[in-house]
């Protein structure tokens, strides 16, 4: 059974809102899921990840290569996760198919 959802509502600068709803559309998902995301991963400090399998990935690039990356995702119409992620898996399985063993973590 789903937990209940309670509302939350904060005053935040307007300038700190845009970067929020910025970076909520990039990661393509609905602001309420990006704002439980952000208190989860606070409180959490990750822990609810590991039990579930998942991990965080995250990275820096240019400005330049970013502005790019949105181009690209505006006309595509994918999200930001789903083009990394893509990317990741053809990566893999490229190297999978040309012989290169697994290595365990």
């Amino acid at each position: 059974m789903e937990e209940r959802k309670k509302n939350l509502c904060a005053m935040i600068p307007e300038s700190l809102h845009k970067k929020v709803r910025e970076e909520q559309e990039e990661w393509g998902i609905k602001l309420n899921e990006y704002m439980e995301q952000l208190l989860k991963d606070h409180f959490e400090k990750g822990e609810r990840e590991m039990e579930r399998g998942v991990r965080t990935l995250a990275f820096q690039v240019s400005d330049e290569l970013f502005q790019r990356v949105k181009v690209h995702l505006k006309k595509t119409g994918q999200s930001q996760k789903d083009f990394v992620i893509g990317l990741i898996e053809e990566a893999i399985q490229t190297a999978e198919n040309e012989g290169h063993e697994e290595t365990e973590v």
